[in-house]
């Protein structure tokens, strides 16, 4: 099983640029190939803050409805998606990553702690937090 961090997902979410043209490749090669490909509710958190905290800036009915349009598109996508919940499993790799205190933001820490309980392959750029997490798999499909 491969899941998307946030970060890859956004750049999905996004299509355009190099990087995702490697990405999308990568990813049709795995899903043609039968590996299921998953994101987890935490990026869905992540990225519904996001937009409520742009929601709540908005200063002009343009950037407000700008912005809950794009709140309506990111419900869309994930709509399309299979959804990884922070179940039992995953709170209890949580607990013992930070019991030993480490060295990751808490969401990510989140991400990492659910791919831990499937034995999954966390797709991400940013390999030098999550390289920190033991027994984690992760790989940047974006990269040349």
């Amino acid at each position: 099983m491969l899941v998307l961090d946030t970060d890859l997902l956004t750049l999905i979410q996004g299509p355009e640029g190099e990087e995702y043209a490697r990405l999308a490749a990568r990813l049709e090669a795995a899903a043609a190939a039968g590996r299921a490909i998953r994101v987890t509710i935490i990026s869905l958190e992540e990225q519904m803050r996001g937009w409520l905290a742009q929601i709540a800036r908005a200063r002009s009915a343009e950037r407000l409805i700008e912005a809950y349009r794009r709140l309506r598109v990111l419900f869309d996508d994930y709509a399309s998606r299979s959804l990884l919940d922070f179940d039992g499993r995953a709170a209890a790799h949580f607990q013992q990553l930070v019991k030993a205190r480490t060295r990751v933001g808490t969401m990510d820490l989140k991400i990492a702690s659910i791919c831990l309980a499937h034995g999954a392959t966390l797709l991400s750029h940013n390999l030098r937090h999550f390289r920190k997490v033991p027994g984690l798999q992760v790989e940047d499909w974006t990269a040349r």
